[in-house]
């Protein structure tokens, strides 16, 4: 294990481990603290400032909803991956896993609603409009990446990208995902993304379609 002088009161350090062995998949039993992390990093995000206006709903909201993802649609895949720390998540889909049939849409649909309650059609209309850009060919998509506030800009959110995209530069394979702020654009931009289409819903913010080729 690499080792990282500066470190907290309990011994774990406050930069990720530079050889990434901090980094590993989320088991079931974590899934609730790295669901909770993830939601937290989204409080001030953007698009979800406008799924979301009311300041006082939102926070739960997004854990609920990350949470009803998490369960039903991403975690199932085993590629859920977080820090020994459990301050963030970054959650995968494989190749040929990122569309949803009709029927798990519809039978989400109840709990999203009672999550979302007015918020609901804002959220259907991002959701239809994100599927209907989503590129067809093989690829890692990455719905959901996030750092809980009190620890961004440490190098996580870097680390928890790391797994994924050496595996996609192993395989030759692309990966996917939609940028919704500047900040997270940038970091992805780094990892070696680049934009493909700057789209908006309606009166939404912008949302940034990222294509990442292969590295080596």
């Amino acid at each position: 294990m690499g080792r990282d002088v500066t470190v907290d009161a309990t011994g774990l350090p406050i930069r990720p481990q530079p050889d990434g062995s901090d980094v590993r998949k989320t088991i079931a039993a974590e899934l609730a603290a790295v669901v909770e992390a993830v939601a937290l990093s989204f409080y001030e995000d953007p698009i979800f400032r406008w799924i979301g206006p009311d300041d006082r709903r939102r926070a739960r909201e997004l854990e609920r909803g990350f949470g009803l993802f998490a369960r039903r649609v991403w975690f199932p895949h085993d590629e859920t991956y977080t820090t020994d720390r459990l301050i963030g998540g970054a959650f995968w889909m494989p190749p040929g896993t990122w569309h949803l049939s009709m029927f798990k849409q519809l039978s989400m649909l109840p709990a999203m609603a009672v999550i979302t309650r007015g918020d609901l059609v804002r959220l259907l209309r991002l959701l239809n409009a994100i599927e209907a850009k989503h590129p067809h060919e093989e690829h890692y998509y990455l719905p959901v990446i996030g750092i809980r506030p009190e620890w961004q800009g440490r190098g996580f959110g870097s680390a928890l990208l790391r797994p994924v995209l050496d595996r996609c530069d192993g395989e030759r394979l692309p990966a996917y995902l939609e940028a919704s702020s500047p900040r997270n654009r940038a970091l992805y931009e780094r990892h070696g993304f680049a934009v493909v289409e700057e789209m908006r819903v309606s009166d939404s913010p912008p949302l940034w379609r990222m294509w990442r080729e292969p590295q080596r």
